[in-house]
């Protein structure tokens, strides 16, 4: 009996005959130009189901898992991402109490989604959402979280020391703050870049300093930015996406 007999079963390194060479798929994710892809492969740099891949190999997306230096490429069935640009009074939840607007009101009803990490009623920009429990964990957990960027107005200008305490750590009730990137791109205005997620933490951090946030606006996640995306407005990830935001947490926890 053959693998491609009924009844068969199918061995994690056999090709699929009705698949794409794996090179096209790869090129097709975002992850190089197909001839980098194909050297990645002769490299030993690719595996499918844990096997290194060969060149040409014909592989199903939707069944073989794909790693790329270890880190999986591609989008499982039935998961899905989402990136929205949260407008100023919307929660970041699934549900509110009090009937206030949703994040998930926002997008697709089916499959259920939940947001990746916090976004407070007042803060703005962008928001991940996805039913990738595994995803969500590592995005939000703190030893694999991502950086993410955020825009901010405070009142007044802050000075070199204050600059200084948010860049090197600003004690909060719950501790000391890890350092930050900090610039200031015009009088009063902050560039923060911080890979925590405590609550508020962006305006506890500024108000500390002796500078309460007046406008924040979270401008990147990760790799992901969107300078086009309407405040309120909502789009899916690209695979390129999903696998960008895998790297960098990969990256995150070597």
């Amino acid at each position: 009996m053959t693998a491609d007999e009924p009844g068969a079963t199918r061995g994690p390194d056999l090709p699929h005959p009705e698949g794409q060479r794996i090179q096209k798929v790869l090129a097709g994710l975002g992850v190089a130009s197909r001839r980098t892809c194909e050297q990645m492969i002769e490299a030993g740099r690719i595996t499918v189901n844990g096997i290194p891949a060969r060149l040409g190999q014909r592989i199903l997306i939707e069944l073989d898992k794909i790693q790329v230096d270890g880190v999986s490429v591609g989008v499982r069935p039935g998961q899905v991402y989402y990136l929205l640009n949260k407008p100023v009074g919307m929660i970041a939840t699934a549900e509110d109490p009090q009937g206030r607007p949703t994040v998930v009101a926002e997008v697709p009803a089916e499959p259920r989604v939940y947001p990746v990490g916090r976004l407070d009623m007042d803060s703005e920009g962008l928001l991940l959402l996805t039913n990738d429990g595994d995803l969500t964990h590592r995005l939000t957990h703190p030893s694999f979280g991502v950086d993410k960027e955020y825009l901010v107005e405070v009142q007044g200008t802050p000075g070199r020391l204050a600059l200084r305490t948010l860049r090197e750590g600003v004690e909060l009730d719950d501790g000391v703050t890890a350092p930050a990137k900090v610039s200031q791109p015009q009088p009063g205005v902050l560039r923060i870049v911080i890979h925590e997620g405590r609550n508020r933490q962006i305006r506890r951090m500024c108000e500390a300093v002796g500078h309460p946030v007046r406008r924040l606006v979270r401008t990147r996640i990760g790799p992901i930015v969107d300078r086009t995306l309407a405040p309120g407005t909502w789009r899916e990830l690209t695979r390129a996406e999903v696998h960008a935001l895998e790297v960098a947490i990969s990256r995150r926890v070597r």
